[in-house]
Order: structure tokens, then sequence, then C-alpha cells
């Protein structure tokens, strides 16, 4: 799992059944309940590396999409309304995509 180490597979679990419906993803929520709300800016900033799936440096909304993919392959895509919310709520520079420093904001909201 990618976030063996940083994340266990309880809380991760948790985390992605309490978001398994449409439209019911709310990231402040699901920081909390898969733990890395409370991990250090290392253990986000793993964790962004591995959302950040092109390496580009952020996460853009194609990555946001499939957010909850990169915690369990079997997980679902987020729905346009909440990628677009996501991203919103995230983009704190309103360049279109998330940045490392704007994700670690976001975790720790």
């Amino acid at each position: 799992m990618a976030f063996a180490g940083v994340l266990s597979d309880a809380d991760i679990k948790a985390a992605l059944d309490g978001c398994s419906a449409a439209d019911s993803f709310d990231y402040k929520k699901f920081f909390k309940a898969c733990g890395l709300a409370s991990k250090t800016c290392d253990d986000v900033k793993k964790a962004f590396a591995i959302i950040d799936q092109d390496n580009s440096g952020f996460i853009e909304e194609e990555e946001l999409k499939l957010f909850l993919q990169n915690f369990s392959g079997s997980a679902r895509a987020l729905t346009d309304k909440e990628t677009k919310a996501f991203l919103a709520a995230g983009d704190s520079d309103g360049d279109g995509k998330i940045g490392v420093d704007e994700f670690a904001s976001l975790v720790k909201a």
C-alpha cells in the first residue's frame, strides 16, 4: 500500500467508508478520519507526492478526481462536483492546481 508507514489500513478503510456514496466526500472529515490531519509536515509531503501521480509538483483536477483511489484501488472516483469543490478549497492562489503548501494547508484545516 502506498501509505504504509504513514497511515493505518484501518484508518484508511474507515475514511473511505465514510465517503463511499457519490457526493459524500468532505476533505476535512476524510483527512481527520484517515489520520493525515494529525501527521507531521513530512508525512503530509509524502502523501502529496503519492497523489501527485505525474510528479509535476502540483495536484491537478484529473489527479483530484482519482484522489480516493490513491488510498485504495477499489475506491470510487470523485464526482465532478466533489472534484471542483476540493480544487476550489485547496487552490488558494487561483492557478487551477494545488501545490504542496496548499495541500498541507488543506490537510491541516
